[in-house]
């Protein structure tokens, strides 16, 4: 038998994508997409950058994003406002956005669309993530909603977007965005996880529809769309279950770290690196949570770490 003078790796390792720039702390960035939007963004703004992580909450298809982007640049949001058990709700939004009157919740998604607007004109990345070709459309209003709000299942249509429509969609959505910022570039990842509700083998095929739609989107687009393999990483890279959580659906917070590491790895600075191992103390030290402190103290403890956050980013030319 003959050795190698090599280690082998026992594993597949995913090529990143070579893209002909690098992101710097001080570019903004928006994330819009699924949970694994939340996830990622949630990282960016852990380290104190300018990030904007679903604002309206969590987006799981095509037809969802374009209405939003689109309701950025033409708000009209009265037609998606509605009453449900005494609150009034809207369907563009989450949960978490209601009021006691129409006009109270429609106020809040103005404001909402408004910020959106702004922080993507004022950003110099968006990353979009999709989940599903799967959408809700509402008898009665007749259009896809974002959220179903927990509102009874026979009030929608289950309908799955064919290629050709998703492919639409997400060419719109970049017309859209390119309209607010013509600068703008788009970073798309297909979200790992798994819908066993649909069967495994439908939640693949919907996978396929996206990879297929976002691959053609990038094609039209070369110098504004590019496609980073977090789908590709889990599922070939990380190929076991320890890093799923406990559903086996969700990746792991283990997989989240090393995916963020490995897009990291494929599109940071070198200021960008050197500026996470700075801010890296004052993220730990503010997620950190002690059982037992003195109330003062504890107030005193941030504080600190606030002053020594700011006074990082200032340094590094950040401004939230």
């Amino acid at each position: 038998m003959k050795y190698s003078s090599e280690a082998p790796l026992f594993r597949t390792v995913v090529d990143l994508p070579q893209w002909p720039f690098r992101m710097f702390p001080a570019d903004g960035f928006v994330f819009l997409g699924s949970c694994f939007a939340q996830h990622v963004g949630s990282r960016f703004a852990d380290y104190g950058m300018q990030a904007t992580v679903n604002p309206l909450g969590v987006l799981y298809n095509p037809f969802s994003i374009e209405r939003v982007i689109m309701q950025t640049v033409q708000p009209c949001v009265e037609p998606y406002i509605f009453q449900h058990e005494g609150q009034f709700r809207c369907w563009l939004a989450g949960t978490q956005y209601f009021a006691d009157t129409a006009e109270g919740c429609a106020a809040q998604i103005r404001e909402t669309l408004s910020g959106l607007r702004e922080r993507i004109a004022n950003a110099r990345y968006v990353f979009i993530t999709l989940g599903t070709n799967v959408v809700y459309r509402h008898k009665q209003l007749d259009a896809v909603v974002c959220n179903c709000h927990r509102v009874p299942q026979q009030a929608f249509i289950e309908e799955r977007i064919p290629l050709h429509d998703c492919t639409e969609s997400l060419l719109r959505t970049v017309k859209s965005l390119l309209e607010i910022n013509p600068d703008i570039r788009l970073i798309f990842t297909i979200s790992p996880y798994r819908y066993a509700k649909y069967g495994y083998h439908r939640s693949q095929l919907s996978k396929s529809v996206l990879l297929l739609a976002v691959q053609a989107v990038c094609d039209s687009f070369p110098d504004v769309c590019y496609y980073f393999p977090s789908y590709e990483i889990l599922l070939d890279e990380l190929r076991d279950y320890r890093f799923y959580a406990e559903d086996m659906l969700h990746p792991s917070a283990q997989a989240i770290e090393y995916i963020w590491s490995r897009l990291a790895q494929c599109a940071f600075s070198t200021q960008t690196m050197q500026y996470l191992k700075e801010y890296e103390p004052i993220r730990k030290g503010l997620l950190h949570r002690p059982l037992q402190a003195n109330a003062e103290e504890e107030k005193a403890r941030r504080a600190d770490l606030e002053c020594r956050a700011a006074a990082i980013r200032q340094k590094y030319g950040i401004s939230l």
